[in-house]
Protein backbone atom coordinates (compact mmCIF):
# COMPACT_ATOMS: atom_id res chain seq x y z
CA UNK A 1 0.00 0.00 0.00
CA UNK A 2 2.99 2.34 0.80
CA UNK A 3 4.03 2.05 -3.12
CA UNK A 4 0.17 2.86 -3.94
CA UNK A 5 0.82 6.26 -1.70
CA UNK A 6 3.57 7.16 -2.99
CA UNK A 7 2.15 6.78 -6.38
CA UNK A 8 -0.65 9.15 -5.54
CA UNK A 9 1.54 11.84 -4.04
CA UNK A 10 3.74 11.92 -7.32
CA UNK A 11 1.12 11.97 -9.02
CA UNK A 12 -0.34 14.91 -7.65
CA UNK A 13 3.29 16.48 -7.73
CA UNK A 14 4.08 15.55 -11.36
CA UNK A 15 1.46 18.06 -12.59
CA UNK A 16 0.37 21.39 -11.29
CA UNK A 17 -2.42 19.59 -9.26
CA UNK A 18 -0.30 19.69 -6.16
CA UNK A 19 1.20 22.97 -6.04
CA UNK A 20 -2.13 24.42 -7.81
CA UNK A 21 -4.14 23.23 -4.52
CA UNK A 22 -1.44 24.12 -1.43
CA UNK A 23 -0.82 27.76 -3.40
CA UNK A 24 -4.90 28.33 -3.69
CA UNK A 25 -5.73 26.92 0.01
CA UNK A 26 -2.52 29.99 1.22
CA UNK A 27 -4.07 32.46 -1.20
CA UNK A 28 -7.56 32.12 -0.15
CA UNK A 29 -6.26 31.99 3.56
CA UNK A 30 -4.20 34.21 4.18
CA UNK A 31 -6.61 36.88 1.90
CA UNK A 32 -9.40 37.24 4.03
CA UNK A 33 -7.49 36.41 7.23
CA UNK A 34 -4.76 39.38 6.41
CA UNK A 35 -5.81 41.40 3.77
CA UNK A 36 -9.60 41.63 2.71
CA UNK A 37 -11.59 43.65 5.96
CA UNK A 38 -14.42 42.06 7.06
CA UNK A 39 -15.20 39.38 9.71
CA UNK A 40 -12.24 36.91 9.40
CA UNK A 41 -9.59 39.53 9.04
CA UNK A 42 -7.47 38.95 11.85
CA UNK A 43 -5.94 42.46 11.96
CA UNK A 44 -9.24 44.24 12.06
CA UNK A 45 -10.36 42.48 14.87
CA UNK A 46 -7.83 43.74 17.49
CA UNK A 47 -7.42 39.65 18.96
CA UNK A 48 -4.55 37.37 18.73
CA UNK A 49 -6.73 34.90 18.12
CA UNK A 50 -7.09 32.26 15.13
CA UNK A 51 -10.54 31.04 15.39
CA UNK A 52 -11.27 32.78 12.00
CA UNK A 53 -9.02 30.46 10.35
CA UNK A 54 -10.46 27.82 11.78
CA UNK A 55 -14.22 29.30 10.70
CA UNK A 56 -12.69 29.88 7.17
CA UNK A 57 -10.60 26.97 7.00
CA UNK A 58 -13.73 24.12 6.80
CA UNK A 59 -15.42 26.10 4.09
CA UNK A 60 -12.60 26.37 2.23
CA UNK A 61 -11.70 22.61 2.03
CA UNK A 62 -15.36 22.16 1.39
CA UNK A 63 -14.74 22.65 -2.61
CA UNK A 64 -10.28 22.45 -2.05
CA UNK A 65 -10.51 18.19 -1.18
CA UNK A 66 -13.23 17.60 -3.29
CA UNK A 67 -11.43 19.41 -6.36
CA UNK A 68 -8.23 17.15 -5.36
CA UNK A 69 -10.41 13.79 -5.53
CA UNK A 70 -12.60 14.10 -8.40
CA UNK A 71 -10.25 12.51 -10.41
CA UNK A 72 -8.75 9.41 -8.06
CA UNK A 73 -11.23 7.11 -9.54
CA UNK A 74 -12.79 8.60 -12.64
CA UNK A 75 -10.01 9.50 -14.45
CA UNK A 76 -9.35 5.75 -13.92
CA UNK A 77 -12.51 4.99 -15.42
CA UNK A 78 -12.49 7.32 -18.25
CA UNK A 79 -8.89 6.58 -19.37
CA UNK A 80 -10.14 2.64 -19.12
CA UNK A 81 -7.47 1.93 -16.61
CA UNK A 82 -9.64 0.95 -13.89
CA UNK A 83 -10.00 -2.90 -14.84
CA UNK A 84 -6.37 -2.66 -15.49
CA UNK A 85 -5.92 -1.97 -11.60
CA UNK A 86 -7.98 -4.00 -10.39
CA UNK A 87 -6.66 -7.04 -12.09
CA UNK A 88 -3.37 -6.57 -10.76
CA UNK A 89 -2.43 -8.61 -7.72
CA UNK A 90 -3.64 -6.16 -4.95
CA UNK A 91 -6.19 -6.05 -2.60
CA UNK A 92 -9.00 -3.96 -3.35
CA UNK A 93 -9.16 -2.28 0.08
CA UNK A 94 -4.94 -1.48 -0.32
CA UNK A 95 -6.04 0.26 -3.88
CA UNK A 96 -8.92 2.69 -2.06
CA UNK A 97 -7.03 3.66 0.72
CA UNK A 98 -3.66 3.93 -1.33
CA UNK A 99 -5.91 6.60 -3.22
CA UNK A 100 -7.71 7.72 -0.14
CA UNK A 101 -4.17 8.67 2.16
CA UNK A 102 -2.40 9.77 -0.98
CA UNK A 103 -5.00 12.98 -0.77
CA UNK A 104 -4.75 13.55 2.58
CA UNK A 105 -1.42 13.63 2.78
CA UNK A 106 -1.34 16.26 0.14
CA UNK A 107 -4.00 18.10 2.21
CA UNK A 108 -1.83 17.71 5.35
CA UNK A 109 0.78 19.39 3.61
CA UNK A 110 -1.62 22.38 2.76
CA UNK A 111 -2.23 22.89 6.00
CA UNK A 112 1.53 23.06 7.84
CA UNK A 113 2.57 25.85 6.36
CA UNK A 114 -0.19 27.65 8.66
CA UNK A 115 1.85 27.34 11.31
CA UNK A 116 3.13 30.73 10.51
CA UNK A 117 0.24 31.83 11.32
CA UNK A 118 0.41 30.35 14.85
CA UNK A 119 3.95 32.43 15.03
CA UNK A 120 2.18 35.18 13.61
CA UNK A 121 -0.52 35.35 16.63
CA UNK A 122 2.01 34.28 19.42
CA UNK A 123 4.31 37.77 18.46
CA UNK A 124 1.17 39.52 18.27
CA UNK A 125 -0.13 38.99 21.57
CA UNK A 126 0.09 41.39 24.79
CA UNK A 127 2.21 40.59 25.45
CA UNK A 128 3.80 38.16 23.42
CA UNK A 129 3.10 34.51 23.28
CA UNK A 130 0.04 35.18 25.01
CA UNK A 131 -2.18 32.93 23.25
CA UNK A 132 -5.03 30.41 23.58
CA UNK A 133 -2.85 26.65 23.35
CA UNK A 134 -5.61 24.66 24.03
CA UNK A 135 -8.23 26.30 21.63
CA UNK A 136 -5.47 26.17 18.56
CA UNK A 137 -4.22 23.08 18.68
CA UNK A 138 -7.96 21.34 19.47
CA UNK A 139 -8.57 23.47 16.17
CA UNK A 140 -6.06 21.60 14.48
CA UNK A 141 -6.79 18.20 15.57
CA UNK A 142 -10.65 19.29 14.23
CA UNK A 143 -9.31 20.06 11.07
CA UNK A 144 -7.48 17.15 10.93
CA UNK A 145 -10.85 15.04 11.51
CA UNK A 146 -12.86 17.18 9.58
CA UNK A 147 -9.95 16.72 6.16
CA UNK A 148 -10.44 12.59 7.08
CA UNK A 149 -14.23 12.73 6.54
CA UNK A 150 -14.31 15.41 3.30
CA UNK A 151 -11.31 12.93 1.61
CA UNK A 152 -13.37 9.67 2.57
CA UNK A 153 -16.57 11.59 0.72
CA UNK A 154 -14.31 12.76 -2.16
CA UNK A 155 -12.95 9.22 -2.76
CA UNK A 156 -16.52 7.68 -2.81
CA UNK A 157 -18.47 10.31 -4.98
CA UNK A 158 -15.11 9.89 -7.87
CA UNK A 159 -16.27 6.30 -8.11
CA UNK A 160 -19.82 7.33 -9.30
CA UNK A 161 -19.21 8.93 -12.73
CA UNK A 162 -16.54 9.44 -15.38
CA UNK A 163 -17.05 12.87 -15.34
CA UNK A 164 -15.01 14.52 -13.08
CA UNK A 165 -17.11 17.89 -12.77
CA UNK A 166 -20.19 15.41 -11.81
CA UNK A 167 -18.24 14.18 -8.89
CA UNK A 168 -17.06 17.40 -7.82
CA UNK A 169 -20.61 18.62 -7.43
CA UNK A 170 -21.46 15.60 -5.37
CA UNK A 171 -18.67 15.52 -3.40
CA UNK A 172 -19.22 19.30 -2.37
CA UNK A 173 -22.82 18.53 -1.87
CA UNK A 174 -22.37 15.69 0.13
CA UNK A 175 -19.47 17.62 2.24
CA UNK A 176 -21.83 20.56 2.62
CA UNK A 177 -24.63 18.41 3.72
CA UNK A 178 -23.13 16.58 6.02
CA UNK A 179 -20.98 19.65 7.31
CA UNK A 180 -23.77 22.65 7.59
CA UNK A 181 -26.78 21.04 6.34
CA UNK A 182 -28.32 19.66 9.97
CA UNK A 183 -27.32 22.70 11.64
CA UNK A 184 -29.02 24.81 8.97
CA UNK A 185 -32.16 22.43 9.51
CA UNK A 186 -32.23 22.65 13.11
CA UNK A 187 -34.72 24.01 15.06
CA UNK A 188 -35.42 24.69 18.60
CA UNK A 189 -38.18 22.22 19.08
CA UNK A 190 -35.69 19.62 16.75
CA UNK A 191 -32.39 20.31 17.47
CA UNK A 192 -30.95 17.60 15.06
CA UNK A 193 -27.34 19.66 14.78
CA UNK A 194 -25.66 17.06 16.61
CA UNK A 195 -25.89 14.90 13.68
CA UNK A 196 -24.06 16.84 11.39
CA UNK A 197 -19.92 17.64 11.41
CA UNK A 198 -19.71 21.39 12.15
CA UNK A 199 -21.36 20.66 15.97
CA UNK A 200 -18.41 18.01 16.42
CA UNK A 201 -15.67 20.45 14.92
CA UNK A 202 -17.31 23.19 16.92
CA UNK A 203 -16.53 21.12 19.83
CA UNK A 204 -13.35 20.06 19.28
CA UNK A 205 -12.02 23.59 18.22
CA UNK A 206 -12.59 24.55 22.06
CA UNK A 207 -9.93 22.38 23.32
CA UNK A 208 -11.62 19.77 24.92
CA UNK A 209 -10.96 16.68 22.81
CA UNK A 210 -14.29 14.60 23.29
CA UNK A 211 -13.83 10.56 22.21
CA UNK A 212 -17.71 11.37 20.91
CA UNK A 213 -16.38 13.70 18.54
CA UNK A 214 -13.72 12.05 17.22
CA UNK A 215 -15.58 8.88 16.95
CA UNK A 216 -18.08 10.31 15.40
CA UNK A 217 -15.37 11.64 12.12
CA UNK A 218 -14.11 8.16 12.37
CA UNK A 219 -16.64 7.11 11.93
CA UNK A 220 -18.05 9.03 8.81
CA UNK A 221 -14.52 8.41 7.32
CA UNK A 222 -14.80 4.64 7.64
CA UNK A 223 -18.67 4.60 6.25
CA UNK A 224 -17.88 6.33 2.67
CA UNK A 225 -14.45 4.06 2.77
CA UNK A 226 -16.47 1.27 3.33
CA UNK A 227 -19.27 2.04 0.76
CA UNK A 228 -16.30 3.03 -1.89
CA UNK A 229 -15.08 -0.44 -1.55
CA UNK A 230 -18.41 -2.26 -1.65
CA UNK A 231 -18.95 -0.11 -5.23
CA UNK A 232 -16.31 -0.64 -6.71
CA UNK A 233 -16.55 -4.96 -5.94
CA UNK A 234 -19.59 -4.54 -7.81
CA UNK A 235 -17.94 -2.99 -10.72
Amino acid sequence: MINLIQREINSFFSSTIGYLVIAVFLVINGLFLWVFSGNFNILDSGFADLSPYFELAPWVLLFLIPAVCMRTFSDEMKMGTMELLLTKPIPLRDIVLGKYFGAVILIIIALIPTGLYVYTISKLGNPPGNWDVGSTLGSYVGLLFLVFAYTAIGIFSSTLSQNQIVTFIVAVFLCFALYYGFEGFATTSFDISQLGMKAHFDSVARGVLDTRDLLYFLSITLFFLFITIFKLKKQ
